[in-house]
């Protein structure tokens, strides 16, 4: 379940049952999810028409295909392979991860669904990967809510699109106030998601029935989204905008591993001393090593506050750290001399091996220096931060998507040499469409410091 946009579902949550409506409302329910006639094509009416606040939500409690159990059987995948490579039309996915829980990312459960052939839930730990399903989809439209999220855990088993649709970008495309899945499934087509799970420990086995119910609905309705989506953005002349977005998600390489992601740590700002610096870096290491091996989320085997305590306290010995008080609960007790000793190793760096308070940057500074060490670059961004204001409101959709912040600030900055700024723009990973809305307007901003509000 993708909870961007939305607080994240309580582990402990659970989505209504059918015994929790009465059986007019049930029945309502089930003529819904057999895709009959009447209340979502109403409901979806009313959304296009921008009447949903008047208009009842009707909850969405039973997947069409009834109780959806996992595959984890090599037979039935190579089955579903088969039958996905005989369907059509677009193929719906998403997937559910443990990240809170376990070390990484990957996915625990895999959700698809298409109308001429119905919903399957994946089970890739059963199943090693699912790359078997990669062929018969490669063809397909895959879509997804917050493609961004779930893409890198499918390719870690096999499977990438090749063309895609994100209702949750085209929500912001859109400029819908709230892009959450829940949200734009009532506000589009008037039905209503339970949340319940989205936080939950998916590595969990077996996974309980309500679990399996509700992963089976969050792909239940994404085609039906995605079609209703796809209308408004070309009511809104916006369809050609997010087909290139979609298409610049699919192209993306993948993201490099991050320089020094010890630096990640929350806290980290508050220190600035290259000796303390140097003891956050042993002692996350440390705690990477431990919850790789044991397949825990590092904050599980030691929180980011223990290791800035630590590292701001710098413990003289092994007691003065189990002194600290968060050091004092058992567990880390019982681990104390794995800290210890990462805390030993900093201390005896000599100073040419500690870190570096920053690292440099290949960018800007932040521009808070700006008007301090550029005046000229200050007042040029101010001009481009007034311009793009204005393009947004007029287009409704967001500043961020209407061009990459960081690629403003880099031209801001670094004004490109010569007169072809829309080059420059497009070189810097601007699509066609950001770059004939924007264009005349940044050129305004880098001329004359001022806006010029002339986007197309």
């Amino acid at each position: 379940m993708h909870m961007s946009g939305d607080p994240a579902d309580s582990p402990n949550a659970r989505p209504p049952s059918t015994a929790d409506i009465d059986s007019d409302d049930a029945s309502g329910v089930v003529a819904v999810a057999e895709g009959l006639p009447g209340a979502r094509d109403a409901a979806a009416d009313d959304a296009a028409a921008g009447s949903t606040e008047s208009s009842p939500i009707t909850p969405l409690l039973v997947p069409r295909d009834g109780d959806v159990r996992p595959v984890v059987d090599p037979a039935r995948l190579a089955e579903w392979a088969r039958r996905l490579g005989q369907g059509s039309g677009p193929v719906a996915l998403d997937a559910e991860r443990a990240s809170g829980y376990r070390y990484g990312s990957r996915a625990y459960l895999v959700q698809l669904r298409r109308a001429d052939v119905g919903t399957a839930l994946f089970d890739p730990i059963a199943l090693g990967d699912l790359a078997i399903l990669d062929a018969p989809l490669a063809g397909s439209e895959w879509v997804l809510h917050a493609a961004n999220q779930d893409l890198p855990c499918l390719a870690e088993i096999g499977m990438r699109p090749r063309t895609l649709f994100d209702t949750e970008l085209a929500g912001r495309l859109a400029g819908l106030p709230r892009v959450g899945l829940g949200p734009l499934v009532e506000q589009m087509l008037g039905l209503g998601l339970a949340k319940g799970h989205g936080a939950a420990d998916w590595s969990n086995r077996p996974l309980p029935p309500a679990w399996l119910t509700y992963a089976a609905l969050d792909v239940e309705v994404l085609i039906e989204l995605r079609d209703a989506m796809e209308e408004l953005l070309d009511s809104q002349g916006k369809l050609d905008w997010a087909r290139q977005e979609f298409a610049a998600i699919v192209a993306a390489p993948p993201t490099p591993p991050r320089v020094d992601p010890w630096r990640r740590t929350s806290g980290i700002h508050k220190l600035r001393d290259p000796r303390v610096l140097s003891i956050v870096r042993e002692l996350w290491l440390a705690r990477d090593n431990i919850a790789r091996r044991r397949d825990l989320a590092p904050h599980r085997v030691l929180p980011d506050t223990a290791i800035v305590a630590a590292a701001s306290a710098r413990p003289a010995t092994a007691d003065a750290l189990v002194a600290l008080p968060v050091f004092a609960g058992r567990i880390q007790r019982r681990q104390s001399a794995t800290w210890w000793d990462a805390i030993r190793r900093a201390m005896a760096l000599p100073a040419a091996d500690l870190p570096p308070t920053t690292l440099p940057g290949d960018g800007p500074p932040p521009p808070a220096k700006w008007a301090v060490k550029d005046p000229k670059a200050a007042a040029r961004l101010a001009a481009a931060r007034a311009a793009l204001a204005v393009i947004s409101a007029r287009v409704e959709t967001p500043v961020e998507n209407l061009i990459s912040p960081d690629l403003v600030r880099r031209t801001m900055w670094s004004p490109p040499d010569g007169p072809d700024l829309r080059e420059w723009l497009r070189a810097g990973g601007a699509r066609p469409w950001q770059i004939d809305l924007t264009a005349d307007d940044l050129r305004g901003a880098l001329d004359a410091g001022i806006p010029q509000v002339t986007g197309q």
